[in-house]
Parts: structure tokens; sequence; C-alpha cells
């Protein structure tokens, strides 16, 4: 009696099991808690999305200046929701800085480059990518005119330029770096390499005719 109820309710199950797999339930419904789970990341990727192309038609030459501030504090707008639904994300927070610098707010715009290049982030970046928010951070830097903290720029532009050696500004301003110290052949040889990326960069041109190259 006992095993023939046991068995009718292994063969019970086994219909279920049957008819869930056959319609296939189950791959529907991790499906939905997968589309659920990624929902967020998926949001964010879109804020960043609208929000890079806001600041690209800030930075339009044809725009006053009025207009492309506007238009960066949307960009910023949109980072910020960005980074509210996915702060892992090193992007937004590179989006926002590069929008905060649009409008002004230079101290703003290099601590959320910080942030993008803290361990929280960084993970997230290619090296090409990690290597372009280390020259950002380190033009910021000396455009405020922080010159304590010339050598921390140098080690990021060491860095920048390792990790993309095509980015003939890190080489140039690196080269910059060096003279504010006074180590004018390393200066010199920042500038050979920036010229060696792009030949009619007219400011590595200057400086080297300057220190007698």
């Amino acid at each position: 009696m006992v095993i023939d109820i046991l068995l009718q309710v292994f063969l019970i199950l086994l219909s279920v099991f049957l008819y869930l797999y056959i319609h296939e339930i189950p791959q529907k419904v991790l499906a939905k808690v997968r589309q659920h789970r990624n929902r967020p990341a998926v949001e964010a990727k879109r804020h960043f999305v609208i929000g890079a192309q806001i600041l690209s038609q800030a930075r339009s030459p044809s725009n006053s200046r009025s207009s492309a501030v506007s238009l960066a504090k949307k960009a910023e707008e949109e980072a910020t929701k960005s980074i509210s639904l996915n702060p892992k994300d090193a992007a937004p927070h590179i989006l926002k800085a590069l929008a905060l610098d649009l409008q002004g707010f230079k101290p703003s715009a290099l601590d959320s480059l910080d942030v993008a290049l803290s361990p929280l982030a960084v993970k997230s970046l290619s090296e090409k990518e990690k290597g372009d928010a280390l020259y950002k951070r380190a033009e910021l830097v000396m455009g405020m005119n922080k010159r304590g903290r010339v050598d921390s720029v140098i080690e990021d532009l060491t860095q920048a330029a390792k990790l993309n050696q095509e980015n003939a500004n890190a080489y140039r301003l690196l080269g910059e770096c060096y003279e504010a110290k006074n180590m004018m052949e390393e200066a010199k040889s920042a500038y050979e390499e920036a010229l060696r990326v792009q030949p009619e960069l007219a400011s590595a041109k200057e400086a080297l005719g300057r220190l007698g190259s």
C-alpha cells in the first residue's frame, strides 16, 4: 500500500517535471530572474550613452559658452544617474569628470576621476582607457597649478604612457613636468616621444627648440 502511494507520488512529480520541461518553464523563469537582476546595469548603460552623446554635443565648436555649459550640466546629470545604478563602473565617473571640467568645476572633476581610478572601479577599464583617465587626471592637476603634486603627476603620466603609447599629449605634459623639476634630459626625451607619436605637435617642437635640441 505504502509502495503504491509512493509510486503514484513519484509518477505525479515526474509528470509535472516533464510538463514544465517541455514548456521550457524553468528556462523562462531563470531568464526573467536574470533580466530582473541585469536591469540596473542596462539602465546604467542607457544613462551613460545618453550622457556621452550630450557631452559630445556640448563640445561642438559651434556652441556658445552658455550652451556648452548647459549641455555639460545635462551630461553630468545622466552620469550621476548611471553612477547611482552601477557605482563600480568607472566609465560614468569619467563622463561626470569630463562634464564637470567643461563647466569649470575642476576640483569636483578631479574627485570624480579619483573615484574612477580607485580600486572600486578601475578594474572595469581597459588598459588604454585607464591610461587616458590617468592623463586626464594629470592634466587637471597641472591646470589647477597644484605644483606640489608634480611628483604624483609624473607618476600618473609615466603609467599613462605605458598603458597608451600613442598618447602624444601624455608625453608632452610629462616633458613639462620634468622641466618644472629642472630635469632637462628627461624633458627632452619626453618631448621627443611626443613628436614620435605626433610629428606636428607644435608645443613639443617649441619645447625642444627652447631646450636647445
